[in-house]
């Protein structure tokens, strides 16, 4: 039979496709469009359903990050008089200056106000705005846990990879080890252990580096360049150690899950050599839930590390927000605390709307 004497052919095999005007639903087949419309509907709610869990999340941060610090014990007021004796009319004018002499829920209502324009307050210690002092501290910050964030994560990676691929031998049994043992040490105490042993110095070990700090001070081109990173050797050492760890034992244990999969079976009897089965076909697979670990600490690359820049005495958020809580320096404390967690909440958000795209059986 040929096509020209079954005009049902001529419908389904024409020039414009399936039909006679080239749309599937006109031939009684199904559309294409519909399951991707679908889709792309049920991504779409799961992205506002994240956003809003994200926004509630925030919310809850900004009452929490003014009334948290309220119950820290003492007297602001008291604190920035620096013990020295001020009559009882001074100290009511200052907190009538600050706004302390309002009901809680007043200071709240107008905390929320300028929280929600950007002004977190005037610090009470150094008298200038918060957000001021934010932002001349974030570059330290972004400085140190910004390079210790790449660091970790890529020798976290490929040591995690390597050791799962060895699973069982010394090298992986050594790793495991040494990274269990590295997770699960304080940071501000591997911290002080490194500035005992190589700023100090110990038996034969001699003093190297500095015991704190940004800089020395009158250095300018490439020789500042050199201060700074001698500064950062110690506490980016610290913060790697304990992040690497993390970062490995994630990884170490996606792969496992996914080495005795089928689809690395059929790779491997195709004849592909281990080393192409492990990089084109397990690690990517595996590197899901790594992602993800990934997003959540670069909201903590803004955070910073509190307990090791107080160690190091270095001039970034972390030190900034100690200084703040020994007062208590209230504005100060709220605006840092409020920072610290926006970060995390939007990098946690962030990871929850881009896994979906790596694995579509997420929000489905």
């Amino acid at each position: 039979m040929t096509a020209d004497s079954n005009p049902a052919l001529l419908d389904t095999e024409g020039p414009l496709g399936p039909g006679a005007d080239g749309d599937p639903a006109a031939a009684g087949l199904p559309s294409a469009r519909g399951p991707r419309a679908r889709d792309t509907r049920a991504y779409l709610l799961y992205v506002a359903g994240k956003i809003g869990g994200a926004v509630v999340s925030l919310f809850a941060v900004l009452v929490t990050s003014f009334f948290l610090f309220r119950l820290i014990p003492g007297d602001p007021v008291k604190q920035m008089t620096g013990g020295k004796r001020v009559s009882a009319e001074q100290l009511a004018a200052m907190r009538k200056e600050f706004g302390l002499d309002k009901s809680v829920m007043a200071q709240f209502l107008d905390y929320t106000g300028n929280v929600l324009t950007g002004d977190f307050g005037t610090s009470y210690q150094f008298h200038a705005p918060v957000m001021d002092k934010i932002t001349e501290a974030l570059p330290a910050t972004l400085l140190l846990t910004g390079t210790a964030y790449v660091l970790y994560t890529l020798i976290g990676i490929w040591l995690g990879t390597r050791t799962a691929w060895r699973n069982g031998k010394l090298g992986d049994r050594f790793n495991t080890g040494l990274a269990l043992t590295l997770y699960s040490v304080p940071s501000f105490w591997l911290g002080l252990l490194l500035i005992i042993t190589f700023a100090v110095g110990i038996g034969p070990i001699p003093g190297m580096f500095p015991t704190g700090g940004l800089e020395s001070g009158g250095e300018t081109g490439i020789a500042y360049v050199l201060d700074v990173a001698h500064h950062m050797v110690l506490p980016v050492i610290t913060l790697v150690a304990v992040g690497y760890a993390q970062t490995l034992l994630v990884m170490r244990s996606s792969l496992l899950d996914e080495m005795g999969s089928d689809y690395l079976t059929t790779a491997r009897a195709k004849g592909l050599r281990d080393d192409l089965v492990r990089r084109r076909h397990a690690v990517p697979n595996a590197l899901l839930p790594t992602v993800t670990l990934m997003f959540v600490n670069l909201g903590t690359v803004v955070a910073g590390a509190i307990l090791v820049e107080t160690v190091f005495s270095w001039p970034g958020l972390g030190g900034l927000f100690y200084s703040a809580l020994s007062v208590p320096d209230l504005p100060l404390v709220q605006g840092l605390f409020f920072v610290f967690s926006t970060a995390v909440i939007l990098m946690n958000t962030l990871a929850d709307v881009i896994y979906p795209l790596l694995d579509p059986r997420v929000g489905r």
